[in-house]
């Protein structure tokens, strides 16, 4: 190995370290904090643009505000630092991260996290958020810092996910033998198991060249992310299923949220929570305007029975034997009984 080599591989390590250690070490759990700058690292899947790019920048721009410039939060978008399942583990184990993590990954720490974004299990997002509110949740997210992991905002909404694919779906059964992009946890792949396609788990970023290369049939997602990646260039049948209202959460590891300030959570979390709300807004903007592009981009629009698929995945809540028995009814009896 050439000196330049070995040289150029030194300085990478010792960036690496220096951006994994810039959190302050003074400020372990001190509440008063000290005026060391903070730097956090924030990862997420999506592109540029897309609703939660646009959520994560105003968080940083919230944050730093909030905080008279002590905390920066340094941005990596499109699975920069790595998939999403291997960023929450990178969190475990108290690296230095914020990750935007759906419940559906954060079932394979706790099971029950999962039935968060099982399919039709509420009929709105606001269901989803008010179940974050219930002593439930609250004994979940215990359940979760005692596998490392810490959520420091539960308000953001990822949208409804829908199903573009090459050749029109307008029942369960056109689903038959379907290549379906999932993301990599367990309630997606049961999900599309039950209604008779083939799961297909590929990174988000892949997506677009998964279509190209004929290595899958369609996938499902919001549809401000799935213009994101462009798959609309590719496959031209939009079906509506709204198979899942979808909330996602940003999560930390546990021992490095203790390594910060208590102030510095409290802005991370207010500012956090600030963020969803505004995330929300450019959320129900994006999605109308992308349902009119992909109708000028030649997309065929599908309204589906619903119902047809609500009942075909009844039996995915059959799929987790290790949820606490009891969960679907306990979900159930909280939601019918929201306060209005």
């Amino acid at each position: 190995m050439s000196v330049l080599v070995v040289a150029m591989l030194v300085a990478f390590l010792t960036a690496c370290s220096s951006d994994s250690s810039s959190s302050s070490e003074k400020g372990s759990g001190d509440s008063k904090g000290s005026d060391e700058k903070i730097s956090i690292n924030v990862a997420y899947g999506n592109q540029p643009g897309e609703p939660i790019d646009l959520l994560a920048k105003k968080w940083k721009e919230l944050a730093e505000e909030k905080s008279n410039g002590k905390i920066e939060l340094k941005l990596y978008p499109s699975s920069q630092l790595g998939s999403e399942k291997d960023v929450v583990e990178q969190a475990t184990m108290g690296n230095n991260v914020i990750v935007m993590a759906g419940y559906d990954f954060l079932m394979d720490y706790v099971p029950d996290a999962g039935i968060l974004t099982a399919p039709y299990i509420t009929d709105s997002v606001d269901d989803l958020l008010y179940l974050t509110t219930t002593d439930w949740f609250t004994e979940l997210h215990e359940a979760l810092n005692g596998k490392g992991i810490h959520i420091v905002t539960t308000n953001t909404v990822y949208g409804e996910r829908h199903l573009l694919t090459n050749d029109p779906v307008t029942t369960p059964e056109d689903l038959d033998g379907m290549k379906i992009r999932v993301p990599n946890n367990q309630m997606s792949i049961a999900t599309f198991e039950v209604l008779g396609a083939t799961a297909t788990p590929t990174p988000l970023g892949d997506l677009y060249t998964s279509l190209q290369q004929g290595l899958i049939d369609g996938a499902e997602n919001p549809l401000p992310v799935l213009q994101g990646v462009k798959a609309q260039e590719v496959s031209k049948h939009l079906s509506l299923t709204g198979h899942q209202k979808f909330i996602t959460t940003w999560i930390a590891g546990q021992s490095f949220i203790e390594t910060l300030p208590e102030d510095v959570v409290q802005i991370l979390k207010e500012t956090g929570d600030e963020a969803g709300d505004y995330g929300r807004g450019v959320l129900e903007e994006q999605t109308e305007s992308v349902l009119d592009e992909f109708k000028g981009q030649g997309v065929e629009i599908h309204e589906v029975d619903v119902e047809q698929f609500k009942e075909k995945v009844q039996s995915v809540y059959e799929e987790f034997p290790e949820w606490t028995p009891g969960l679907y009814d306990r979900i159930l009896e909280l939601l019918e009984n929201r306060p209005s």
